[in-house]
């Protein structure tokens, strides 16, 4: 009886991994996704720098998208110093560097709005914020980071 058991479930594998070839659905390894959430800006360059530059570093092997909501929104807009703080690259530099990457970088319309701006005030690149686009920018897990 555990012959037949064994067989039955060795033949069972083999038609199911057969099947996965046949309609090409074979498992392949997915890269992760963070979601770097910067919600600091002018009030906290030091933060919100660090932020940037753990999108950097984990967009050289995951998926990455970038929210600027709240005072951060002052970093991705287009009349914005490069800010700067002692050890990191400046924001503007590490902002380009994400979005020549294909990061995606987008900002809070309704925090754009209680900063009294539009879309039409971020940088070039940068999008206004879209729920979708938080669980599709990755086909893996979404770990986030919070700065």
């Amino acid at each position: 009886m555990k012959k037949s058991v064994l067989v039955v479930l060795g033949f069972l594998l083999i038609g199911i991994q057969a099947c996965k070839q046949e309609t090409g659905v074979v498992s392949e390894k997915v890269k992760d996704g963070v979601f770097v959430h910067i919600s600091h800006g002018t009030d906290d360059v030091h933060r919100a720098l660090m932020g940037l530059q753990m999108a950097v570093k984990m967009s050289e092997d995951k998926d990455v998208l970038v929210y600027f909501d709240i005072t951060g929104i002052s970093f991705v807009l287009k009349d914005s110093e490069e800010f700067t703080f002692d050890g990191f690259p400046g924001s503007k530099t590490q902002i380009n560097k994400l979005l020549s990457s294909g990061v995606t970088i987008m900002a809070c319309p309704g925090c754009l709005k209680a900063a009294g701006k539009t879309e039409s005030d971020l940088m070039d690149g940068i999008k206004i914020a879209d729920k979708e686009n938080f669980f599709s920018f990755t086909n893996g897990r979404i770990l986030t980071i919070d700065y």
